[in-house]
C-alpha cells in the first residue's frame, strides 16, 4: 500500500486534532493544580482556607489558556 496515496485521501480540520492534543496539557495542569492543594491540605489542614483562592486562580489562567488555545486553532484555520 503506498503511504502517500493514502494521506491524500484523509480530509478535515488539522486544527481540530491539533486542540484535541493541545487539551492533554490543561488536563494534566489542572490535575497537578488541585493534587498540590490536596497534599498541602492534608500536610497542614489550617492552611486550607488561606491556599484555597490560590487553586482557584490557578484552575482559572489554566483554563484561560486551553480557551486561548481553541481560539487560535480557529484563527490559524481561518474561520474567524
Amino acid at each position: 500500500m503506498d503511504y502517500v496515496a493514502a494521506a491524500e485521501g484523509v480530509v478535515g480540520s488539522t486544527a481540530a486534532i491539533g486542540y484535541g492534543l493541545a487539551a492533554i496539557g490543561p488536563g494534566i495542569g489542572v490535575g497537578l493544580v488541585f493534587a498540590a492543594y490536596i497534599q498541602s491540605t492534608a500536610r497542614q489542614p489550617e492552611s486550607s482556607r488561606m491556599t484555597l483562592p490560590y487553586v482557584w486562580i490557578g484552575f482559572a489562567v489554566i483554563e484561560a489558556l486551553a480557551l486561548l488555545g481553541i481560539a487560535f486553532g480557529f484563527i490559524w484555520q481561518g474561520q474567524l
